[in-house]
């Protein structure tokens, strides 16, 4: 089966049109190849998809449904000719759990202003590389080392790992924790992006460990007292939740925040960005 654009145009046209005349003076053919692609795009479907009389052209029930995925074809089409061509007037940065916490909206709010020429979009996906291998978006945060040699990455700043616990958790009363007060408990963990695992703590002295993929998730857990995490201070901003409760882990290493793009390939905005972000980071 050949189906190309040319006849899904054609026929999207002919229905939106009316007539074959008219299609034809939109597409800027003639009348006589606007029937020759209807009729081989009907060949190669083998399905009738309009009916024609003296007076109008209507679809045929499955021409209807053709037509539907035509649109959304094309209209797909449009949009990868747009990304590709539009000179990256589009940014979009992704990230697994927590964007850049308390200066996410700063950031939005300057580069906005800073940079109008390009439209920014955050993307949250829950991979290792926050979206990066997956082509969901053109840099990513990550908060974790890359080691992956398609990337490069650059540290923008650091962020204080915090406890996450139960409102009502005897922790809870403190103002803050430190790592051996978790050994004895269960952690919450997601592997596949977090900052938190085991290694942390001595051989002797590692907590339990469950695990989960998914912020929502992590957060419902830990409020009901069953579990504890450890966490980036990104994800207390962002995430505030009524019977969670965070605690600074004093003596816990900080974690490090990272941006990665495309060694071969990168947006022309990284620059850009990791200006904006570092100074922000700077300023606290």
């Amino acid at each position: 089966m050949d189906v190309d654009l040319r006849q899904l145009r054609c026929l999207v046209a002919i229905v939106d049109e009316g007539t074959f005349t008219d299609a034809a003076l939109t597409l800027g053919v003639s009348q006589a190849a606007v029937s020759r692609t209807l009729a081989s795009l009907e060949r190669a479907l083998g399905v009738r998809l309009l009916r024609r009389t003296s007076r109008e052209v209507t679809p045929t029930p499955t021409g209807l449904r053709v037509v539907a995925h035509a649109r959304r074809v094309l209209a797909e089409v449009e949009d990868l000719v747009r990304d590709a061509t539009s000179g990256h007037a589009q940014l979009r940065i992704g990230y697994a759990w927590a964007a850049f916490g308390r200066h996410t909206l700063a950031f939005q709010r300057r580069w906005g202003q800073e940079h109008p020429e390009t439209d920014l979009h955050l993307v949250r996906v829950n991979s290792a590389t926050a979206g990066l291998a997956e082509g969901a978006c053109d840099l990513a945060v990550v908060r974790r080392p890359v080691a992956d040699r398609r990337f490069e990455s650059a540290i923008l700043g650091l962020e204080r790992r915090l406890c996450a616990m139960a409102a009502d958790d005897p922790l809870a009363r403190r103002r803050s924790v430190r790592m051996a007060d978790l050994a004895g408990r269960t952690l919450l963990v997601d592997r596949r992006t977090g900052t938190t695992t085991p290694d942390l703590w001595p051989a002797e002295a590692r907590p339990a460990v469950e695990e989960t993929h998914d912020v929502d998730d992590w957060l419902n857990v830990i409020a009901t007292g069953r579990c504890v995490g450890m966490t980036a201070d990104s994800t207390a901003s962002q995430y505030p939740r009524p019977g969670v409760v965070y605690r600074p882990v004093r003596d816990a290493e900080p974690v490090a925040v990272r941006l990665a793009w495309w060694r071969d390939d990168p947006h022309p905005a990284v620059q850009a960005v990791m200006e904006l972000l570092a100074s922000l980071y700077r300023e606290g």
